[in-house]
């Protein structure tokens, strides 16, 4: 299972390289299933995964000047304190049950994962929907408030299930600010690095990090990144984004299957 776990750290940079996201949506099911690790260090480890990842794809961006500063920061600032928020008010005080009546058992651990199944259903049919053109909302006066309260309430879901957030982010760039999709998720990559970061070191004392493990893991995954890239140059990534949308759509059916009826 852990030779399966490590190849499939190489498969998270792979999907990142290919379509320029979504990998990390893979990591906190292959610690959790493939490493047997628990759900909250599962979290913290994917932070500091998609952290990595997503630093890969930012220098790039920053040397090409690609990333809009500004909306960063109005986005990034929220998103840091509901990251924070998440991580140390939020899930340390979560009760061991959040359920424990009338034959009902939902622990802690499967309240996490189940919400991460939500998220891998919306995002995967996301992934598999057709492109449409994006409505822009661009001039009007409210944009920055649109911006500020989705900065926040993506480090929130961020900070809780320990994934990106980048398909929040791009459109919110997109339909609010009428951003190109280029500049967009290279703004999108150095939000995400930024709020990884202050996530994954707001965790530390919280648990114990096997670092030759995470390092190892983290570069197979840089690894799977550069092939990806070399790959994406000669395939259309927009062809793949559907496939991969399936496939995450498979695991998020089975994580809820496997927590509810198969514990």
């Amino acid at each position: 299972m852990e030779i399966l776990g490590y190849f499939f750290a190489m498969v998270i940079g792979l999907v990142m390289g290919l379509i320029g996201g979504g990998g990390s949506i893979l990591s906190v099911p292959i610690f959790t299933y493939l490493f047997g690790i628990d759900a909250m260090t599962a979290t913290t480890l994917s932070l500091f995964v998609v952290g990595v990842t997503s630093t890969v794809g930012s220098v790039k961006s920053i040397v090409q000047k690609k990333i809009n500063f500004r909306l960063a920061l109005y986005f990034g600032i929220p998103s840091i304190l509901g990251i924070l928020f998440s991580r140390r008010i939020v899930l340390p005080n979560l009760p061991p049950y959040i359920i424990n009546k009338w034959g009902i058992e939902l622990t802690k651990e499967m309240f996490i994962l189940l919400l991460f199944a939500v998220l891998m259903l919306w995002s995967s049919l996301k992934m598999i929907k057709k492109d449409r053109s994006i409505k822009k909302n661009i001039g009007k006066e409210n944009n920055y408030t649109l911006l500020i309260s989705q900065g926040l309430l993506v480090g929130i879901i961020m900070g809780f299930i320990g994934a990106g957030g980048g398909f929040l982010i791009v459109p919110a760039l997109v339909m609010l600010f009428g951003m190109n999709m280029r500049e967009a998720v290279a703004t999108s990559l150095f939000i995400i690095m930024i709020n990884s970061a202050v996530g994954f070191i707001s965790s530390l004392d919280k648990i114990a990090i096997d670092w030759p493990f995470l390092l190892v893991f983290s570069g197979l995954s840089i690894i799977g990144i550069f092939i990806g890239m070399l790959i994406a140059k000669k395939m259309n990534g927009a062809l793949l984004k559907p496939l991969f949308g399936w496939i995450v759509l498979v695991m998020g059916i089975w994580i809820i299957i496997k927590e509810l009826f198969l514990p």
